[in-house]
């Protein structure tokens, strides 16, 4: 580490999944994309599938390694001795397609069925595999746009109204129970293929038209059922997620809102933009909404079928200027392995935050003088810069405001 440096740029890394938005993230880049190839996700982590690249003077080293050359002083003395590496990964998302519905194992399952897994034989890069390393997942995104998502089941009651309104799921009423959805969710899940197309067919027949005229808004379900229906469905084979679309909660997030999803929580993102912080996993257990590998046994394992109440967050304030402005908010969850904190800055103002582990800012919005010690460097939009335990890292905002998203630890 030279000259006692306490902080460094940050390049990460962009994920092109077939999701993904072609303009979004190349403008927060600013980086041309003539192909219109899709930017889906933008990683700012240590993960060994894509790790971001730290800026030294000795050159780009991938930020898994650069930390694990010295991790004791890179993440301080609490984050090493409870997790050893970079316990989050940061990320910036464009949802132009949806995404598949899927849930996270808690961190005892991971370790156990990944070590299973391992024990077989099959390999990490195995389509069918389920666990890919030995963490959990828990997430929290906050949206960047109006955001449209599944999150968990609805409550007993919806479910009675919803399959008893529309003809089609008529056939679900007997398998609806008023304490969970384990009975209901089993059935649609583990049905023979040419039963789930015999009982989405009429009702497909029916929405995909109206879908295509406009005559369906985003806060009916079915809009997401047809638009699934056409992104995902084969010659001979209806996605049996659509099924989940109607029995999870629907859910909108204004800009800024955020909400977190635990193991176990079922839920899918439909549409839209947002920043988002995770424990540092690519554990991944599809239930649906997708062509990708879908275990119906392993997922059942972990979802948790009783009805979830979306809670969006805001975010709490933790510092303010001088002049009493909002300067820097929190959103909390229960999660160990991660928080994310949000900087806004008015043009001129300077904020100066203390750093005892591996942080990562990302700028979202404006530009920033950043500076700790001897060491200071302009923060862009679209960039990135990692601090390290002991930096006092000066913000100043140069021009408009600044918006910057801080990901830190959560302990």
């Amino acid at each position: 580490m030279q000259n006692n440096t306490k902080i460094f740029r940050l390049e990460g890394k962009v994920q092109h999944y077939a999701w993904g938005g072609s303009d979004y993230i190349p403008a927060l880049l600013s980086r041309q994309n003539p192909e219109k190839q899709p930017f889906a996700e933008y990683w700012m982590g240590g993960h060994e599938n894509a790790p971001a690249l730290v800026v030294t003077a000795e050159g780009k080293i991938p930020l898994n390694e650069f930390i694990a050359g010295n991790p004791a002083t890179l993440l301080g003395k609490t984050v090493n001795e409870k997790f050893g590496r970079l316990p989050y990964l940061l990320k910036v998302l464009d949802v132009k397609d949806m995404l598949s519905i899927q849930v996270h194992p808690a961190k005892s399952a991971a370790v156990a069925e990944f070590e299973a897994e391992n024990k077989k034989g099959t390999p990490l890069n195995d389509p069918k595999r389920n666990y890919k390393d030995d963490n959990h997942k828990p997430e929290l995104m906050v949206a960047l746009s109006d955001f449209w998502l599944l999150h968990g089941f609805r409550s007993t009651e919806d479910t009675a109204v919803i399959i008893g309104k529309i003809p089609e799921l008529n056939f679900l009423i007997p398998y609806h129970d008023q304490k969970d959805h384990a009975r209901i969710y089993k059935h649609v899940m583990t049905m023979p293929q040419h039963e789930v197309n015999q009982a989405l067919q009429p009702l497909l027949d029916r929405i995909i038209p109206l879908y295509k005229e406009g005559k369906l808004e985003k806060s009916d379900p079915s809009f997401w059922a047809a638009r699934a229906a056409i992104t995902f469905n084969e010659p001979g084979r209806i996605d049996r997620g659509i099924f989940s679309i109607y029995l999870f909660n629907l859910v909108r997030i204004e800009p800024d809102y955020a909400i977190f999803q635990d193991a176990g929580v079922p839920h899918a993102y439909l549409e839209g933009q947002n920043m988002e912080i995770m424990a540092n996993s690519d554990n991944v257990l599809r239930g649906g909404l997708t062509n990708k590998h879908v275990d119906v046994d392993e997922l059942m394992k972990h979802v948790k079928f009783t009805p979830v109440e979306p809670r969006l967050i805001m975010g709490s304030v933790e510092m303010e200027t001088p002049e009493g402005q909002f300067a820097e908010t929190r959103f909390k969850t229960p999660a160990p392995d991660f928080e994310l904190r949000q900087i806004w800055l008015p043009e001129g103002e300077q904020l100066t935050v203390p750093v005892d582990t591996a942080d990562i800012f990302f700028a979202l919005a404006g530009k920033a003088e950043v500076k700790s010690g001897d060491t200071s460097f302009e923060l862009n939009r679209g960039e990135a810069m990692l601090a390290i335990p002991g930096a006092e890292v000066s913000v100043k905002a140069i021009g408009d405001e600044v918006v910057i998203f801080r990901a830190t630890a959560g302990i």
